[in-house]
């Protein structure tokens, strides 16, 4: 399994980025989904997951201004990020998980595209 994240970037408080990953390989029926975040010096962070039956799982922090999606047929997930505020700020990843439950570092995981808040 590979999972390749694109579309992050700088913009300012209050603006929006959408995030995309790509999932290729061997993909399980039942898989989970999601993107992770670490900020420096920060614990890496779950903001949202999504199975493949389109239930989904927000941070508090996140909740109303983002939105994970997934695009099953193409074996692709977005994450669209709006009110954007300088805590967004840090390393997101793309993740994938065989099966449901939480995901864990154990599970696929992809490089980290930078997302950067700041005026």
């Amino acid at each position: 399994v590979q999972l390749q994240a694109s579309g992050g970037g700088s913009v300012q408080p209050g603006g929006s980025l959408r995030l995309s990953c790509a999932l290729s390989g061997s993909i399980s029926s039942l898989n989970t989904m999601g993107w992770f975040r670490q900020a420096p010096g920060k614990q890496r962070e779950l903001v949202a997951s999504c199975r493949e039956d389109g239930s989904t799982t927000y941070a508090d922090s996140v909740k109303g201004r983002f939105t994970i999606s997934r695009d099953n047929a193409k074996n692709t997930m977005n994450l669209q990020m709006n009110s954007l505020r300088s805590e967004d700020t840090a390393v997101y990843y793309c993740t994938y998980r065989r099966g449901w439950g939480a995901i864990k570092l154990t599970d696929y995981w992809g490089q980290g595209t930078q997302v950067t808040v700041s005026s």
